[in-house]
């Protein structure tokens, strides 16, 4: 009897589950997976690669190698809702795809609905391969016409938000002093509606990122709250928007980058889903939904019942062998193993300037250049798991 085995999503849980069942595949398993890209970024090197020190092919995964190693089929489309009901997985573009097993993780996109003209205006964090363009696009503009002064305004706080802003001022600072002009041509603005950035963080993390940021001259708004984004009329060549805060505060710039709390999509909780108020999908310590047997969840898209954590990769990478091990052991019709993910962790910030930070619980480290060599070597033997250049197809 063969049983379909379908995953939603090439997130960081799936990555390594596909490369286990490569490893020790099942007899009478049919793997499908279906992603909106076939190249999913790794998110632990994604700031690194706006920063400029890796290149695209360094921070992401190709897809459809490791699924010809897990011998699965791989289906590049984007689905739109789930039929629980028959067990039936429909895309955008018509396929759908029957499965006895499903497995979610599509990590998450940052929340904008209510903010007018955001949906718009805004160039969301995710799906990274947008922000990827528009970064791309902004960073061959700023070299064709370095003398032309550049406003970025970067909307949420939080670790993304920081490394976001840190990052792109180390690569853009970095073309202008090669062309010869002066850092005085960038402004980047960052708005966050809590009064301390980072609020996960412990208290020493957060006094040392303002502290760097306000150093590095980016323009801190804190306690304000982003509620409109418009275009300005002008007659230069670049896009202009206004950004008003409750405040009554208003900037202009030129490029917004939206990296606030994180969302799900609508079509989880249509279908039927347990689900947080954010739209999360809730799991057992199984990583199986509450609600729906057949249904497993990781990564951002899930909440932990009973160990709720932050939206952090780490998390979804921890939670890739756990997730191998209840799928394999669900369609064998063997009983699950829980999974209780760990509450303290090593966490590695990048400065942008070939530095990082690194904190674990109550314990930080400034920013040095060994901290930043550790965590090179971390995300790069994280990444060559998933080279198949030896595997001929």
């Amino acid at each position: 009897m063969f049983k379909n085995l379908v995953l939603i999503g090439g997130g960081h849980s799936h990555a390594i589950a596909l490369k286990m069942f490569g490893m020790k595949p099942l007899p009478g398993a049919r793997l499908t997976l279906i992603t909106a890209n076939q190249k999913t970024a790794y998110s632990g090197m994604l700031p690194g690669h706006i920063a400029g020190f890796y290149t695209h092919d360094e921070c992401h995964i190709d897809l459809q190698p490791l699924a010809n190693f897990a011998q699965a089929n791989l289906h590049i489309d984007r689905v739109v809702a789930l039929d629980l009901e028959n067990n039936k997985v429909l895309c955008a573009n018509g396929l759908v795809v029957d499965f006895d097993v499903l497995s979610i993780d599509i990590g998450s996109t940052p929340a904008r609905v209510s903010v007018s003209g955001a949906a718009k205006y805004a160039i969301a964090a995710k799906p990274v391969s947008q922000l990827l363009e528009h970064w791309d696009e902004l960073i061959a503009a700023v070299g064709k016409n370095p003398q032309e002064p550049i406003s970025i305004a970067i909307v949420g706080g939080g670790a993304g938000g920081v490394e976001l802003a840190l990052a792109m001022q180390s690569h853009l600072h970095q073309i202008l002093r090669q062309t010869q002009q002066p850092t005085q041509n960038l402004e980047i603005h960052l708005f966050h509606r809590q009064m301390e950035l980072m609020p996960n963080y412990h208290q020493s993390v957060r006094h040392q990122i303002q502290q760097i940021l306000t150093e590095r001259g980016i323009k801190l708004h804190l306690g304000e709250n982003v509620c409109n984004i418009a275009p300005k009329k002008d007659k230069e060549t670049r896009e202009i928007f206004e950004i008003k805060c409750d405040s009554g505060l208003t900037i202009n710039c030129n490029k917004i980058f939206w990296v606030t709390q994180a969302s799900a999509p609508e079509w989880l909780k249509i279908a039927g889903l347990g689900t947080d108020e954010q739209g999360f999908i809730l799991v057992e310590d199984t990583l199986q939904s509450q609600t729906h047997p057949q249904v497993f969840a990781s990564g951002d898209i899930a909440t932990m019942v009973n160990h709720p954590r932050p939206k952090a990769g780490v998390f979804a990478v921890r939670q890739g062998k756990p997730l191998f091990e209840n799928l394999q052991r669900i369609l064998l019709g063997k009983s699950l193993k829980p999974y209780k993910p760990q509450k303290q962790y090593l966490s590695l910030i990048g400065t942008g300037d070939g530095k990082a930070i690194a904190t674990r619980g109550i314990i930080t480290l400034p920013p040095h250049k060994l901290l930043w060599h550790y965590k090179d070597c971390i995300d790069r033997r994280f990444m060559e798991r998933f080279s198949f250049e030896e595997i001929s197809e």
